[in-house]
């Protein structure tokens, strides 16, 4: 098999109904990977595998929450009991919460840091375990320019993405003995659906723009080609690390 390709290889992307995850998906799939989506909403994620599948790609579709145990556990158990545990996970799901410290409950930062980074531990977990019953696996998380910035009003996103990349070092340290390599990638400013409001904040987009060498937002496609490149077996000598992709903004002052 080329180390360039991905046939007979399963990968589960978490939060891959709409977004990043869903481009992740695409490409994982063009590679030749059957790909699993992943959200809650199930009528979403039908959509996507619908829309996915209808382009030709071997895709199918699980709904459950990333940041729940027992979901997580019996979701795994199930592709255990359909013969189809993961050969590559990307761990995605994510959401954004914008708001001082001084105005932040609890509740709020928990709930950033359980779907940031909580789930990413319980997938990768339960991912690694069956990954090395089958002697190695790829495990890529998503990590962000947080995972080493910090940004006013962001402060659960920083301190969750911050954990995503010593998450990813920590799952190298223990699993790099049996075949699994465990990365990251930190994009920089994408142009999403989640960015949106950002980027119509005329200030804010002046801003990303000066700051980033690059001088524009990243488009979602310019993440493809590291997170393939990180699932395939050319990349099996590379563990732990973290890569950006953020048109140089975490290279310059």
């Amino acid at each position: 098999m080329s180390k360039f390709d991905l046939s007979r290889k399963i990968a589960l992307v978490t939060g891959s109904s709409r977004g990043l995850g869903k481009t992740f998906a695409e490409e994982l799939a063009g590679a030749g990977a059957h790909v699993v989506l992943n959200g809650f909403d199930t009528a979403r994620l039908e959509q996507t595998r619908e829309e996915m599948a209808a382009q030709g790609y071997d895709v199918s579709a699980a709904a459950f929450d990333v940041s729940d145990e027992a979901a997580v556990r019996a979701a795994f158990e199930r592709f255990d009991a359909e013969g189809r545990p993961p050969d590559i996970l990307v761990n995605n799901a994510g959401i954004q919460l914008r708001r001082p410290m001084l105005e932040l409950g609890a509740a709020d930062w928990q709930r950033v840091l359980d779907t940031n980074l909580t789930s990413a531990f319980l997938c990768g977990r339960e991912a690694a375990s069956r990954m090395i019953a089958k002697g190695g696996g790829k495990i890529i998380n998503i990590g962000s320019l947080m995972s080493d910035l910090a940004r006013v009003t962001v402060a659960p996103y920083t301190v969750a993405k911050g954990g995503v990349k010593m998450l990813t070092r920590s799952m190298a340290a223990e699993w790099a003995a049996f075949n699994i390599q465990a990365n990251a990638i930190g994009p920089g400013y994408m142009m999403t659906d989640m960015t949106r409001p950002l980027q119509e904040d005329t200030q804010f987009d002046n801003w990303v723009r000066g700051r980033t060498p690059a001088g524009r937002w990243g488009k979602p496609e310019e993440l493809q080609g590291a997170v393939v490149f990180l699932a395939f077996s050319a990349s099996d000598f590379v563990n732990g690390q973290i890569l950006y992709i953020d048109g140089g903004m975490t290279a310059v002052l």
